[in-house]
């Protein structure tokens, strides 16, 4: 039977790498009796880590989807991957919940990824807990960490326990909503922290505060069920604190978890229908609308679809419609997940979370039935490598591989590069590339070489320039002969081509063709029948063959118009071969003259770092050839550096970047245009072109 909306919560555990969050997540399924046995990190033996490379490297990798009750309320608790080169895991998986409890590390404090997931789950209105992990460690220092909480998130977050004793000394937890008479061993005042906590409830509602201010004292269950309204509206975040290894503030964590966090009827989505935006509501009985928040291939049951079910009900052997398929398609077993375990259900309502095996037809972000749901925007993966197999004959084997990874996680991109003639791989970090490599090995048995992906520099010119060229071969029976003129301008991206190609420029203009992919004009003003027009089409060929092999070191050429202005035929050996081969040596030599140049691509970059690091970041900037562009604060002692670079100088930034900061710091790139090469870097590549083409 589909549960009651009110009695299921929906929470992603995530934070920074190394938080805790896979143990407390462990320990939370024990104690709620959902598991049994001693799961643990360490040995291997996790119920969230249960994937190869994940016992190996002792974290997560994967976001694992499990449920226990408490209280009679249902958890499901998806654990996600702390480190930001995963963070397309955990993106994926605040699609599925109404809350995130996002850990912070009591010793180790707000990392990156803290920040990250705050706003990412900020940005989809989800509620939202601090959980101050390992208070154990006797080097926490929660009055500091609690005074950069309220810095980095707000004044909005409001301790609702603290710890009693600290280190070997730790004994307990006390509530600061409703504390005992007796505090004695608190790391903190629990009297202030008390007045702190309802005077920031209660300012949640007018009528309420009004009351407060006359002296009358809200009972604990009025705060709690205020808590959860402030939760919503983002007016609250309650920061707790835990110790999974001691067992110190977990039963505080469920009860807390029970009772504040958002239900799926907390959380308005919307959808489209006909072209119209709908607001959907967690009625059981509507029609139905869910989505695949995650896409897991394993090994046994080999694809796994993880489906939030927003509105509706989703039975075992329905047909349901899915966007873009012209026949519905059948529902076979729906799964409810514990880890990598997995038991069957015949039904989900709105609100819960299953998963549907073997279906081709699903992928992340796909939603089903009549409406459809927003997509879920992945950050844009931007370190590539180059990749082929190490056998000869695994080609095959090594495609199906990567599409199986890229279907995993949307943070992989893998394509064929035309121009380079590589298999490009790319993903957020060198970290994430190696993982994949190493999921390749084990689990596909493929091994692969990798290099440095080939930077995709162009071609173009810096002036006009005119030439000819007569293609003659003869040798017995019928030659071939062709000649071919010419006139090269250089075309500026965002030439606007019907205000550029007119009579007034071209007195003679037939006919011209735009090739908008490499921004090439071709335009012909032959006249008197001088070349037959049955030959411009060849003409038109070689030029494009030229320009996609390029002139000068092998690259694509962009940017250019050409004119084709006269030239001459043979009535006997003139055909389309001979007028190809003329128009693209033709077009080579006039390149030549044109002043040619090298472009190369340039990306813009938002570099976040503790603001200490600032200098480091724009020396080093400066080294390759970058160029500061603003600067902001990004809040908590953080800086956003915004530059722009050449993406030749930054393919493995993210090194650097960590060793500078000390692991604090992370950016995000994206390509921003082309600009040309500085002469000595130009000398250098066609150098590096000219020895690469001597070698073939």
């Amino acid at each position: 039977m589909s549960k009651q909306v009110d009695d299921l919560r929906n929470i992603a555990v995530c934070g920074h790498g190394s938080a805790g969050k896979t143990s407390l997540v462990d320990h939370l399924l024990i104690k709620t009796g959902a598991v049994t046995g001693n799961p643990n990190v360490e040995n291997g033996t996790s119920i969230c880590d249960f994937d190869e490379e994940e016992k190996h490297h002792k974290h997560s990798i994967e976001a694992a989807i499990t449920h226990c009750t408490h209280n009679g309320k249902e958890l499901t608790l998806i654990d996600t991957p702390g480190y930001p080169d995963l963070i397309g895991q955990t993106i994926g998986a605040l699609r599925g919940v109404d809350n995130a409890l996002i850990a912070i590390d009591g010793h180790a404090g707000i990392k990156v990824n803290t920040r990250r997931v705050w706003k990412e789950a900020g940005d989809r209105n989800l509620g939202r807990i601090l959980c101050i992990t390992k208070i154990d460690d006797h080097s926490v220092d929660l009055p500091g960490l609690m005074e950069t909480i309220g810095e980095v998130f707000g004044p909005q977050c409001v301790l609702f326990n603290v710890p009693l004793g600290t280190g070997e000394d730790l004994k307990g937890v006390v509530s600061t909503i409703n504390p005992p008479s007796d505090t004695s061993g608190a790391v903190m005042d629990v009297a202030e922290l008390n007045e702190k906590a309802v005077e920031t409830i209660i300012e949640i509602d007018d009528e309420m505060m009004e009351k407060y201010f006359e002296g009358e004292i809200p009972s604990t269950e009025q705060l709690m069920k205020l808590a959860a309204k402030g939760i919503a509206a983002g007016l609250l975040t309650p920061v707790v604190c835990v110790s999974a290894k001691n067992d110190v503030g977990t039963t505080e964590l469920l009860d807390l978890l029970t009772q504040v966090t958002l239900t799926p009827a907390d959380v308005e989505r919307t959808a489209k229908k006909d072209g119209d935006t709908v607001t959907l509501k967690p009625d059981a009985s509507a029609p139905l609308a869910a989505q695949v928040f995650r896409t897991r291939i394993d090994p046994f049951v080999q694809k796994l679809s993880f489906i939030r079910v927003i509105s509706g009900t989703l039975k075992k052997d329905d047909t349901v419609e899915t966007p873009g398929e012209r026949k519905g398609m059948k529902v076979g077993q729906l799964l409810k997940m514990q880890g990598e375990k997995s038991e069957p259900v015949d039904s989900a309502g709105p609100g819960e979370i299953v998963a549907i095996a073997k279906s081709e037809v699903l992928h992340t972000g796909v939603t089903l039935g009549e409406v459809t749901l927003p997509p879920i925007k992945f950050p844009m993966p931007m370190v590539g490598l180059a990749v082929s197999p190490k056998s000869r004959g695994d080609e095959t084997k090594l495609s199906a591989s990567l599409h199986k990874l890229a279907e995993e996680d949307p943070t992989i991109h893998v394509e064929h590069d035309e121009e380079t003639h590589e298999t490009v791989l790319t993903g957020m970090s060198e970290l994430h590339l190696q993982l994949i490599q190493e999921r390749l090995k084990r689990r596909d048995h493929v091994e692969i070489e990798t290099h440095d992906p080939k930077i995709p520099y162009r071609e173009t010119i810096q002036q006009d320039a005119e030439g000819m060229y007569r293609h003659k071969k003869q040798s017995g029976g019928a030659g071939q002969f062709a000649e071919v003129h010419i006139r090269m301008y250089p075309l500026p991206e965002g030439t606007d081509i019907d205000e550029y190609a007119t009579k007034a420029r071209f007195p003679q203009l037939k006919n011209v063709h735009y090739h908008e992919k490499s921004n090439f004009l071709w335009v012909d003003t032959v006249v008197g029948g001088a070349i037959p027009g049955n030959f411009m089409p060849a003409i038109e060929k070689g030029f494009l063959e030229r320009i996609t092999n390029g002139v000068i070191a092998g690259c694509k050429v962009q940017d250019v118009c050409v004119e084709v202005h006269f030239g001459k035929d043979h009535p006997v050996d003139s055909n389309e071969t001979a007028f190809k081969m003329a128009a693209a040596k033709a077009f080579a030599e006039v390149f030549q003259k044109a002043r040619p140049v090298l472009l190369e691509p340039m990306v813009m970059m938002h570099i976040t770092v503790p603001a200490d690091n600032v200098g480091d970041v724009s020396s080093d900037l400066a080294g390759r050839r970058g160029q500061m562009v603003g600067m902001d604060s990004a809040g908590g002692g953080m800086t956003t550096v915004e530059a722009k670079c050449p993406l030749g100088e930054v393919t493995t930034y993210a090194r650097t970047l960590s060793s500078m900061t000390g692991g604090q710091g992370s950016y995000t790139m994206e390509f921003a245009n082309y600009e040309a090469v500085p002469g000595n870097v130009q000398a250098e590549i066609l150098a590096n072109a000219k020895v690469k083409a001597d070698e073939e």
